[in-house]
């Protein structure tokens, strides 16, 4: 799924409220600046978590590190460039800067740009990453002193985080060269996935946001399982903690229909982050996606049908190769059936690598932006629509900040960074972040609610 531009909020040298710490005396200390999607963040916590073992000291800036690590992203040649720009801010600020994830699969697409780098290490190489560290600034452990939290270090705030069950991908989409970058689908036993959950939720995390490249293929890649399909016993199971637990990216197998009773049950949250990227066949086909829009519209009947308050939440890629007025219309005419609560929607383009790059029939920019004009202005209306229903109803809600002006909350139907937020403007003072309130909607805008507390 193409990665959202980076929200400030999730770079640590940006959001530095959760990253501060008190240096000791000649303790080295390392700065990150995380680029791209959840999976990447997850995958900076690690690494500061494995730093902040060996002593090292987590900076909020560059000035105050010894030496800066910038995780990159490289799924879209956007991303490239904006990796290759807060590299070389890193490296104008501080001067030594080590590089990982996405776009170090390509070590001389960087170095070719930035030659002073330290190193270039691809996605989830920690043990790489961390040779590298050692080798620019040695370790100094204090072993009195440097005590590590037992939730790790955490990029997001306290009362949330992401919980990455699974790495690579085996779909073979042609605009995606994550399968190339991450390699094939490979699960984490779900012990390990359970136990980081509990201590997560022992740690005061309110919510668990489940990422992966496809979490429905959780497991599937265990040759002697017990189960079909362990997503849905792994649902259950972190159902049990009593933490929010959010669905992301979720491909339209069958057997998800076998997680809505979870849903229905309060067990998981009511949502599903599916990316269905487009709706007519030969679009798809294109795409090497499954071509079985109009069974994907017979599925979600079927999920609100056993959980009326389902959120649904997808991604679209409009201006792919080939694609026609008509094909575009279609897809129009499907999101009026579907009628999907939250949607995003991304403007094709080539990635290095990619095989959609040799399909003929390229979209004109100018046909790119408006088709995706005409495509978020359709989604806006049915997202306006949708919230003024909830106008009057009662919500639970998860305070996420709260400021002078209001407390920021999401709703069950919100997710983080991407959805939208229900603000309480009056008598929220006594609020804070992770408190779990009741409101009532007293007014929708077109992505965003209000409402009062109950």
């Amino acid at each position: 799924m193409p990665p959202m531009q980076n929200p400030p909020d999730l770079r640590p040298d940006l959001a530095r409220a959760r990253v501060t710490e008190t240096r000791r005396d000649g303790q080295p200390t390392i700065g990150m600046v995380s680029l791209g999607c959840p999976k990447a963040l997850v995958d900076s916590e690690r690494i500061l978590t494995r730093l902040r073992a060996e002593g090292y000291g987590i900076s909020p800036d560059y000035s105050g590190a010894d030496a800066v690590i910038v995780n990159t992203c490289g799924f879209l040649d956007s991303a490239k460039a904006e990796s290759l720009e807060a590299i070389g801010e890193a490296l104008k600020e501080n001067g030594r800067v080590i590089v990982t994830g996405c776009l170090g699969a390509e070590p001389e697409y960087i170095t070719g740009t930035h030659p002073k780098v330290l190193a270039v290490t691809g996605p989830h190489q920690y043990e790489q990453v961390l040779d590298a560290v050692h080798g620019a600034v040695p370790p100094s452990p204090d072993p009195f002193v440097d005590l590590l939290p037992g939730s790790g270090v955490k990029l997001t705030p306290r009362h949330y985080s992401y919980l990455k069950i699974s790495e690579g991908c085996n779909h073979k989409c042609k605009f995606c060269i994550i399968p190339d970058m991450r390699g094939l689908l490979t699960s984490r036993p779900q012990r390990a996935v359970l136990r980081e959950a509990e201590k997560l939720v022992e740690a005061g995390v309110k919510e668990l946001l489940v990422i992966s490249q496809d979490t429905s293929a959780y497991g599937t890649d265990w040759k002697d399982r017990d189960e079909k399909f362990p997503i849905l016993s792994l649902a259950r199971d972190l159902g049990q903690f009593g933490a929010w637990v959010r669905m992301h990216y979720v491909y339209p197998y069958p057997h998800v229909r076998e997680l809505i009773p979870a849903m229905a049950e309060g067990l998981v949250l009511p949502y599903l982050d599916i990316p269905f990227q487009h709706a007519h066949p030969e679009t798809l086909k294109r795409m090497a996606r499954p071509a079985a829009a109009a069974r994907t519209l017979d599925e979600i009947a079927a999920w609100r049908s056993d959980c009326p308050d389902i959120t649904l939440r997808s991604t679209f890629i409009v201006g792919y190769p080939g694609e026609t007025e008509d094909e575009f219309q279609t897809l129009l005419e499907w999101m009026d059936e579907a009628q999907l609560d939250r949607v995003g929607c991304f403007k094709y383009e080539n990635v290095e690598g990619a095989r959609s790059n040799a399909l003929p029939d390229h979209v004109p920019e100018e046909v790119k932006q408006d088709r995706w004009e005409r495509f978020m202005e359709k989604a806006q209306a049915i997202s306006e629509a949708k919230l003024e229903s909830k106008v009057g109803q009662t919500l639970q809600v998860l305070v996420d900040e709260v400021d002078e002006d209001a407390a920021t909350c999401r709703t069950k139907a919100d997710a983080p960074e991407i959805d939208g937020n229900l603000f309480i403007d009056e008598g929220f003072e006594h609020l804070k972040p992770g408190d779990m309130v009741t409101v009532e909607v007293d007014e929708a805008g077109e992505y965003d609610l209000w409402g009062r507390l109950v």
